[in-house]
């Protein structure tokens, strides 16, 4: 390969959705493919082909259908061969955040949802049919977001982490894996015709960006990296991985894309990743803010790790950075390698399209609603209770369903989401009415918009509550992008617009929902008719006027295009609130912190107000009761190194319904050499149990398990004495009867 041809398999410099336009039959290529494509003699990887969004200006005039979809991708497929001299196809890449975002792509639940289900395995097979998704419609690399962990919810970016912890963010992140690229996900092994290779992203610490400000940088000290932001990166490294996304914000003074520590020394030679390093939209451009020049920005990046650009100018320019001495070929070839290692591992040398070959079949569409309710329904979790007035009573006979978000599905789906057709998904309106008992009025008034203080719809609303049996307020954000949204450059928002309280580029100083919400919480409220509050929301707002005021408070967080179906399953009683916390709820942004997994010092409370979270980590209930026996361990001392160990501990359902429980295990350490967190999770268990059932179920501890981050930042067992905790929440862990483990040398 010349110079010029190597350089080009590391450029995916150009917007795929600039590669096409329609003719009245089909799609054909437009001059600016040809001229990337005849800068580079190919094109290495093309981003966003499908990618319809009111950022691309993609919609259902536009661009691809799933009936369309693989003929332009081969379309383009074709002419990047058919200009390359060695006749080297190209990576199809597209944003897979939750579901693929292409036009009529299953939506699913955004990834705090996902969170919220403690659920790996149905987020496996949720992930498995993304992936079948995506592969049909022509398209090789899936961009998922599974690697930041929820330190700040003020981050606009909150709703695509899986939550505030790295163990629960570790084994959704091998789910994703697993489901998207098979098992057993060796990363020398080819893809099947119905598997994706995954870019995890974004490596590493972005979730901890000061102020919870996008981009910002992490104050990050090297034990909290590798403790709560490394863990999910290394779960995903072992079940195979086949690429990451660099981060970016920067970690100990340098942005990760230019980043050699944490590239090459710790992912590459610590951890031994041999896949693709790509880095973040227009990432390596921002390096000449320290470099002084986008050449030089471009060297540094390469230099660093990064194998694959998006967007940027500098990786156009690695020739010139040869030329000057800047960055050696054999740094390109290695580079050039782990992308044509790639290509290789999906088929695209033997089968670049997907004309070339058996016919791939769009999974069925059917198939995709049911995945995407499920996860739903497992995220919609109850917080209180405190009127006993869920599931819905018999005697109810009217119910107004109140609030912006009740009559709405556009604001039900989350970021990075394409355009939805009229009449896809079902809102918490239409559930209610579709699913409740004969008999049963069902009411609407919206009452407010999601932002704003327009106070006139009110009355309205009120005398609507005033006339029921029960209220059902549905209050939330939203991150639903319009034509009307200003954009950055990277496509992130560059404001809040329109009723946009949430997304990327959307962090908030406070944690407050829309003013007019409050005032028709308060007024709902005070009709004295029964409210049950639904949050459908990207990050956990402050909603303590709704802890205090409504007789039951729900979350269900963005729950996707059929999520207002699962809301009204969970509120008629037709199906359990089986989600859990997967962050801490706090009571005001002035009070963060508030994730469980602190350091264990003596924090005291504020002299105006309580420190603890409204809800902490792990909390939900349940229609039914359940009690928890204490603790047993197959043995009370083990040696370093010792094989896995058993907690056993009985389980019972001690109300009138079925129900399920996630039993919790936490550690606590005691006897350590270096300073420990109050509550580490460690493993968790769901079971679901008849009323009156019991039964003992087992969770494993293993070295991964009691492992802790050493001197020396690596990851061992270290000697000391372990509590053993297990229980329904972190706030109730720490009240809970421990079993002492003690690890001897």
């Amino acid at each position: 390969m010349t110079l010029r041809e190597k350089v080009g398999q590391l450029n995916q410099r150009m917007y795929g959705w600039d590669a096409y336009r329609r003719t009245p039959d089909g799609f054909e290529p437009t001059e600016a493919l040809y001229a990337e494509t005849e800068r580079f003699a190919g094109l290495g990887a093309l981003y966003g082909l499908l990618r319809a969004d009111a950022w691309s200006g993609v919609d259902h005039s536009r661009g691809a259908g799933p009936a369309e979809s693989a003929a332009l991708a081969d379309m383009v497929q074709r002419h990047v061969v058919g200009r390359s001299r060695l006749g080297i196809p190209a990576l199809l890449v597209e944003e897979v955040p939750h579901g693929l975002m292409a036009l009529d792509g299953t939506v699913l639940p955004v990834n705090l949802a996902v969170g919220a289900t403690w659920d790996p395995e149905s987020y496996q097979r949720a992930a498995a049919h993304a992936a079948a998704e995506l592969r049909a419609r022509g398209g090789h690399v899936a961009l998922v977001p599974a690697l930041d962990i929820a330190r700040d919810p003020r981050w606009g970016r909150t709703e695509e982490c899986f939550g505030e912890d790295p163990h629960l963010a570790a084994r959704l992140t091998e789910a994703l894996v697993r489901g998207m690229q098979g098992e057993p996900g060796c990363s020398d092994g080819l893809f099947a015709d119905d598997k994706a290779a995954v870019v995890l992203k974004h490596f590493a610490g972005q979730g901890a960006t000061v102020g919870g400000r996008n981009s910002a940088e992490s104050e990050l000290g090297p034990r909290e990296l590798h403790e709560i932001h490394l863990p999910a990166a290394w779960a995903g490294v072992r079940a195979g991985a086949a690429a990451v996304m660099a981060a970016y914000n920067e970690v100990d003074g340098m942005p990760c894309s230019g980043n050699r520590a944490l590239l090459d020394g710790l992912l590459r030679r610590r951890r031994g990743f041999a896949g693709l390093v790509m880095a973040d939209g227009l990432a390596v451009d921002r390096l000449a803010r320290i470099t002084g020049d986008t050449v030089s920005a471009g060297a540094l990046a390469l230099n660093s790790g990064i194998d694959l650009s998006l967007w940027d100018d500098g990786f156009t320019r690695l020739e010139e950075a040869v030329e000057r001495g800047l960055v050696r070929e054999d740094v390109v070839d290695a580079a050039v390698a782990r992308v044509l290692r790639l290509k290789f591992r999906l088929g695209l040398f033997e089968r670049p399209c997907t004309a070339d070959g058996p016919p791939r079949h769009q999974p069925s569409p059917g198939r995709g609603r049911e995945l995407s309710t499920a996860l739903a329904r497992g995220a919609v979790t109850l917080l209180h209770d405190n009127g006993g007035v869920l599931p819905v009573r018999p005697a109810v006979s009217r119910i107004a369903v109140v609030g912006p978000h009740a009559a709405t599905t556009a604001h039900q789906l989350g970021d990075y989401t394409a355009p939805q057709r009229t009449g896809i998904g079902v809102s918490v309106l239409g559930g209610l009415r579709r699913l409740a008992p004969p008999g049963v009025a069902v009411d609407h008034a919206r009452g407010c918009a999601l932002t704003g203080d327009d106070l006139s719809g009110i009355p309205e609303a009120t005398a609507s509550a005033g006339a029921a049996d029960l209220a059902v307020l549905v209050l939330g954000g939203s991150s639903a992008r319009t034509p009307e949204t200003v954009f950055a450059a990277n496509g992130a928002a560059a404001g809040a617009v329109s009723e946009m309280t949430c997304g990327e580029g959307v962090d908030l100083a406070g944690l407050r929902l829309g003013a007019a919400q409050y005032a028709l919480l308060d007024a709902v409220t005070a009709t004295g008719t029964p409210t049950v509050v639904v949050l459908v929301q990207g990050r956990p707002h402050a909603v303590a006027e709704a802890a205090d005021r409504a007789a039951a408070l729900l979350t269900a967080w963005y729950p996707g295009p059929w999520g207002g179906e699962a809301i009204a399953e969970v509120l008629l009683g037709l199906a359990e609130p089986a989600g859990r916390l997967p962050v801490s709820v706090p009571r005001s942004a002035a009070r963060l912190p508030v994730y469980y997994n602190h350091k264990d010092t003596e924090y005291g409370g504020y002299v105006d107000g309580s420190a603890e979270p409204l809800y902490s980590f792990g909390h939900g209930l349940s229609y039914t009761r359940f009690t928890y026996g204490a603790p047993r361990l197959s043995r009370d001392t083990v040696t370093v190194g010792e094989s896995t160990l058993t907690c056993e501990v009985d389980v019972a359902n001690v109300g009138e319904r079925t129900g399920r429980t996630v039993a919790q295990l936490y550690i606590r350490r005691l006897r350590t050499p270096l300073w420990p967190r109050t509550l580490e999770l460690r493993a968790f268990r769901s079971v679901e149990l008849a009323p009156g059932e019991r039964r003992t179920i087992a969770l494993a501890l293993g070295p991964d398990e009691l492992a802790q981050v050493g001197a020396d930042l690596g990851t061992a067992v270290l000697l000391g004495t372990v509590e053993i905790r297990v229980a329904r929440s972190a706030r109730e862990a720490l009240g809970a009867t421990p079993a002492v483990l003690r690890v001897t040398g």
